[in-house]
């Protein structure tokens, strides 16, 4: 690996069950991290390495349930640093109104005050439901939330190592690979993220994962910083990949969909109870500036993303209706009186 060599598929394997095995000493575990790291992460090794941690995972069982919809999670990598709201935690009970099963995966926030954990937390949202629980929230509610950890007991392992190895600056595999690590395994998944870069090669590991319909966004403000949403301060890349189509790649600015352009402290959040305060506010129509314009964007893109609209501007029409009658409000109360 030190002479910039990929891995094997075998090799991923190895390197893979080595970080997660409790036994192995956390320095050999940093020098493989660090290593790869400093290589540059392939497709391949990156989809290999997934491949073996869902093996780890606690699976939530859905083949128990007869859905009626499409499983869909929409989610970021983080990384963006500009503190918006809980952008996609917000969009996802649009598009569990709009007939989406919405499998949310995630966690509480390390780039930000606030992921999606802590945002749920706050609106009184049990967040560390085990699969039954999680099942029940499918079924009343058409919206779920898996909690990393509690699904991932495995990365226990290496938490330790990743702790010693941010200290130092260094940038891990794990920095990447969250939204790819959804136990539940949805039928589409739109994915906002960090790097421009990654958008192609994460279509091509999700549509490797076995994704129907899978779209990765990365989005821009004004001065062209980065945003993992579609983003309302400036055009946005897409690229989409699943088992019905080829690698598509396209740019989308929000005046296209009669959307305003907004700046960077027009759409920024605060702590869990601020974000959360945002999310009801938009749920309930009394927000109808640039955030509620941003979730409607970012579920209108997870709509088309799902089939459930025929494309983006289509699927902002569809949300803009959602929040209308209420019915997106009404998912959250169901997952506050479920989620218990």
């Amino acid at each position: 690996m030190e002479q910039g060599r990929e891995l094997s598929p075998r090799e991923v394997e190895v390197a893979a069950n080595l970080l997660l095995d409790p036994a192995v000493a956390d320095a050999k575990k940093e020098h493989l991290l660090e290593a790869l790291s400093n290589k540059g992460e392939t497709l391949g090794e990156i989809a290999g390495f997934v491949e073996v941690f869902l093996e780890h995972a606690v699976s939530p069982h859905l083949g128990l349930l007869d859905l009626e919809g499409p499983t869909l999670d929409v989610c970021g990598t983080g990384g963006d640093r500009l503190g918006l709201f809980n952008v996609s935690t917000t969009a996802m009970f649009i598009a569990a109104a709009a007939g989406a099963v919405v499998v949310k995966h995630g966690n509480r926030g390390i780039t930000s005050p606030s992921g999606g954990a802590d945002v749920l937390e706050a609106l009184g949202i049990r967040i560390d439901l085990p699969a039954d629980g999680f099942r029940r929230c499918l079924e009343k509610a058409g919206v779920g939330f898996m909690f990393a950890p509690l699904y991932h007991p495995a990365f226990k392992a290496v938490v330790s190592v990743r702790k010693a190895l941010a200290a130092r600056g260094v940038r891990t595999i794990f920095n990447i690979i969250g939204p790819l690590l959804n136990p539940a395994s949805p039928e589409c998944q739109l994915v906002g993220v960090f790097s421009r870069d990654l958008c192609p090669a994460f279509a091509e590991i999700l549509e490797r994962l076995g994704r129907d319909s899978a779209w990765v966004v990365h989005g821009t403000t004004g001065d062209g910083g980065a945003v993992d949403e579609m983003s309302l301060m400036g055009p946005t890349r897409i690229c989409k990949a699943g088992a019905y189509q080829d690698l598509e790649d396209e740019e989308v600015h929000p005046r296209e969909f009669g959307l305003q352009n907004a700046v960077v402290a027009d759409l920024q959040g605060g702590d869990a109870k601020t974000n959360a305060a945002i999310l009801e506010a938009i749920l309930a129509g009394r927000e109808t500036g640039p955030k509620r314009d941003m979730v409607l964007f970012n579920a209108g893109a997870a709509l088309a993303c799902a089939g459930l609209a025929d494309d983006i501007g289509d699927g902002i029409e569809v949300a803009r209706e959602m929040l209308i009658s209420g019915a997106a409000l009404e998912r959250l109360r169901l997952l506050q009186k479920f989620a218990k």
